[in-house]
């Protein structure tokens, strides 16, 4: 852990630096939280006025206080809050909380008060939570500097960092209701100083964590959180709720990646890079917490359905589906012994339907023989209320069996009132339990995501190629910031990275067409050269299969005049000319410049009909040989180069090459702010960028 964070988690003492009697005030909820939690450090209060709060005294002064103080929490008007951290300065105290609001969020008054207050505590080397947060709690040591309404919630082994105060609240009260624990809850307010990034370092090092939550809006620094939550999610799960997916929208950009590669698609990019789980809901990032925190990981995705009901049994295998999970195939061994332990009428092919009569005992005796079978991962053992037999007695049998698993078991438990003993017993018990199977199945698939995360880290290596930095620098040194490159120039830059591409040359004129078609070799293509139309097939600017000289200064004539046409006030350059390639599939490449997290790369299905089919997949460059096959396996574009019906097969490693050398491209040269490859045409061997455009 940063030292610089130590006095937040273990201080010595506490004070409160606007402590109230009023129990009206906020201060009064801090004090009384404090006192309340169990804290057997030395507390102190400070406020305007003396007297006595909860049998301790109250100073008017921090200088008055004795020894210890390391932490100190300041609920004083905004406007006081730079004198209260002075007097903090003066005493020494180098962790402060400032719960107080009418910062940054207030305004422009508000803003430059906490750039002062950020300018005094970096000179003076303290360490600020908020402002504009509720506070601190950890339920183990226990400590709780927030004013939220008592009791603290229950002791776990999951830590919430929290850019929104008001969700910690609502948090903490759902967690009271469903048994949920908490072992630290974290408030981060404005983030004047301390951010999520440097939280996430310090909780993974919290002893009694097992899995670390974010409910986040921004991130501060892109780049350090990546970095910093691969780290920790190499150690402990880290889960995300990042909310605000579409309020930002897409900026303008001129290439289909640009267009298409908006704000969230960085940032789910950013997370599956870090290994970190993004949730689409509060509850499901809970759920996967429970399961994360009280399973043990599957050595695979092969699920086994056990249910004494057929319908939720078919709900089960459809959500396990759905959740990229399957259902397990049961060994004939397996098949055996359930039918001499079940009625003739049960299912026997997975999911397992022992009927409504089923026992205690038989849901026990099922569930071992599903554990026992080699090709079952994990179980999704499903409990509504049994028409003979209490569901607490099912959850009772079921438990140690359960405990001594070296497979996840989670619980379908479907119901309300007539479950809620054996929800309390479960939860007792630290066995998952959800109200639905669809919520179980989410938690199975969230266990075999974080078993393959950490399988993959051992392939996590960087590709080597050989590559020519100079030669790219020479094509980039001088060229216009703010176009499109130049089809030479481009050239010359794919050469550098060892891309292939189809050279490309530029005639002016009818004559130099049909002399370059011929020296190029026929049969070639024609495509309109004007920096105003990026886009060129939208104007009719590309023209195919040009077979003699006559015909290329006729296609010539003929791209002139239809981008004349369409676009009267572009600047027309000329037509460019390639020879074209064979057929092959049609892939595209690009990358974006993301201004949190760098370099953010796109392939998917090209050609014309890029942004309307939407198959791509987003990762952040570099990419290493895991992500691009990834990249691959997550689009159709990527699926079908093995092959498809009268899809013939084409070269998928050329294409991950490509993936590779691009990604490297973008990483090691900064000023590329868009570059493009579409098509990248796969061939049976090998793959050719036919149209790259580069923008600095």
């Amino acid at each position: 852990m940063d030292t610089s964070l130590l006095a937040f988690f273990h201080p010595g003492g506490v004070v409160i630096i606007g402590a109230s009697s009023n129990p009206a005030k906020l201060g009064y909820g801090v004090a009384r939280n404090l006192v309340n939690s169990g804290y057997d450090g030395a507390i102190h209060f400070v406020s305007q006025k003396t007297g006595n709060l909860f049998g301790r005294p109250i100073y008017t002064s921090l200088n008055e206080i004795p020894d210890p103080v390391d932490l100190a929490v300041l609920i004083v008007p905004a406007p006081g809050v730079l004198e209260a951290l002075q007097a903090c300065v003066r005493r020494s105290i180098r962790a402060v909380i400032i719960v107080s609001s009418g910062f940054r969020e207030a305004g422009p008054e508000g803003e430059t008060l906490e750039a002062e207050i950020l300018r005094v505590a970096r000179i003076n080397k303290i360490r600020l939570i908020g402002p504009n947060c509720i506070g601190l709690l950890d339920t183990h040591l226990p400590l709780d500097t927030t004013f939220l309404p008592p009791p603290m919630p229950t002791a776990g082994d999951v830590a919430f960092i929290s850019q929104s105060g008001a969700i910690c609240a609502a948090i903490i009260d759902w967690a009271r209701g469903q048994g949920f624990g908490f072992s630290l809850l974290i408030s981060l307010g404005n983030q004047a100083d301390v951010n999520e990034t440097d939280m996430l370092s310090a909780v993974v090092e919290d002893e009694h964590t097992r899995v670390l939550t974010l409910y986040i809006e921004s991130i501060s620094d892109g780049q350090r959180f990546i970095a910093e939550a691969n780290r920790v999610a190499q150690r402990k799960p880290v889960l995300a709720l990042k909310v605000g997916r579409f309020a930002s929208g897409q900026r303008a950009a001129a290439s289909h990646t640009g267009a298409m590669a908006g704000q969230d698609a960085a940032y789910e990019a950013a997370f599956r890079k870090a290994g970190v789980f993004r949730a689409a809901t509060s509850e499901e990032m809970f759920d996967w917490a429970s399961a994360l925190a009280c399973c043990p990981l599957p050595q695979g995705r092969r699920m086994a359905v056990l249910t004494n009901a057929g319908g939720p049994g078919v709900i089960a295998a459809d959500a396990l589906e759905i959740h990229g999970l399957s259902l397990a195939e049961l060994g004939p061994e397996t098949r055996q012994a359930l039918a001499s332990r079940l009625p003739p009428a049960s299912g026997l092919h997975n999911p397992i339907d022992m009927l409504a009569s089923a026992s205690p005992e038989v849901y026990v005796d099922c569930l071992r023989l599903l554990l026992a079978d080699p090709g079952v991962d994990g179980v999704l053992a499903i409990l509504p209320p049994p028409p003979m037999y209490p569901a607490e007695s099912v959850a009772d049998a079921l438990i140690p069996l359960i405990h001594a698993s070296p497979k996840p078991v989670v619980v379908a438990l479907m119901g309300e009132q007539l479950i809620q003993k054996a929800a309390m017993r479960l939860r007792a018990a630290r066995v998952p339990e959800y109200r639905f199977p669809e919520r179980a199945a989410s938690a199975l698939a969230v266990l075999a995501k974080r078993a393959e995360f950490l399988d993959k880290q051992t392939l996590k290596v960087s590709q080597t190629f050989r590559v020519s930095k100079t030669a790219a620098r020479a094509a980039l040194v001088d060229a216009p910031s703010g176009r499109f490159l130049d089809p030479e120039l481009v050239d010359c830059l794919m050469a550098a990275y060892g891309i292939p591409t189809a050279p490309v040359k530029l005639a002016r004129t009818e004559a130099e067409a049909a002399k370059i078609a011929s020296e190029l070799g026929f049969p070639v293509v024609l495509k309109i050269a004007s920096p105003d139309i990026p886009h060129k097939s939208d104007v009719g600017g590309v023209l195919l299969g040009i077979e003699a000289p006559e015909a290329a200064a006729e296609a010539f004539r003929t791209v002139i005049g239809r981008a004349c046409l369409a676009k009267p006030d572009a600047k027309i350059e000329g037509v460019y000319i390639q020879h074209q390639l064979p057929d092959g599939q049609e892939v595209i490449l690009g990358a974006s410049r993301d201004t949190q997290f760098g370099a953010l790369m796109m392939f998917g299905s090209g050609g014309v009909e890029v942004e309307g089919l939407k198959d791509v997949a987003f990762a952040l460059a570099p990419l290493t040989p895991f992500e691009s096959d990834d990249m691959l396996r997550r689009t159709w574009a990527g699926r079908k180069l093995a092959g498809f019906r009268s899809i013939a097969r084409a070269d998928g490693e050329a294409v991950k090459d490509v993936l590779l050398r691009l990604s490297q491209l973008v990483y090691d040269f900064p000023e590329i702010a868009e570059i493009e490859i579409n098509p990248l045409r796969v061939l049976s061997r090998g793959a050719v960028a036919v149209d790259v455009r580069v923008k600095l």
